[in-house]
């Protein structure tokens, strides 16, 4: 069975920086794609980004392009995503997605695979 833990969120300053990570056990999508997502209360789900674990390749929401970086660790079944120049509107419930047919995705349907979320809170 597939699990994904995230973890790394937190309060930080407008301006800051958190690092959130995601630790893939019990599967073997290494060739697959990999995403962040994020959820506000009273709000759908929204995709940040994605990686092709194969390629390295990566994607961004243009919310967060420029500021986010996606990475990966095939060797140790880890993703990151770095979080800098942090806003308020950042503030979110961020999941870790595992897919297990398609190299890069932005589409919530194509993830089998969730974590259970982790708070990254943003003040003013």
């Amino acid at each position: 069975q597939v699990n994904l833990v995230e973890s790394g969120g937190g309060l930080v300053q407008a301006g800051g920086s958190l690092r959130l990570s995601c630790a893939v056990s019990g599967g073997t999508f290494s060739d697959n794609a990999m995403g962040w997502f994020r959820q506000t209360p009273g709000k759908e789900r929204e995709f940040v980004a994605t990686i092709s674990r194969r390629f390295g390749t990566t994607y961004y929401d243009e919310s967060v392009r420029g500021r986010f970086t996606l990475s990966k660790d095939n060797a140790k079944n880890m993703i990151y995503l770095q979080m800098n120049s942090l806003k308020p509107e950042d503030t979110a419930l961020y999941y870790c997605a595992g897919a297990s047919r398609v190299l890069l995705s932005v589409r919530q349907s194509d993830y089998s695979y969730w974590g259970q979320g982790t708070q990254v809170t943003g003040s003013s």
